[in-house]
């Protein structure tokens, strides 16, 4: 029984860590992502010469917006 009691507590442990951990890294994850944003306004100009369009300033401060609401 007592060491039936000991894993319990183990695995609860390992679990709480687990969960503190998750939320600890996805803290940190939003923070880099925002300060380090994975597209900026250089790359949109970039993509959109690619496309063949040449981009007005407008257009690329529309594509940011749009790019902030998913993160």
């Amino acid at each position: 029984m007592e060491l039936f009691l000991d894993i319990l507590k183990v695995l609860g442990l390992l679990i709480v860590g687990a969960v503190i951990g998750f939320f600890i890294a996805r803290k940190y994850m939003m923070k880099y992502l925002k300060k380090n944003p994975p597209i900026n306004e250089e790359m949109i100009k970039a993509l959109m010469t690619q496309m063949g369009r040449t981009p007005s300033q407008k257009q690329v401060n529309q594509m940011m917006k749009q790019m902030g609401k998913y993160m």
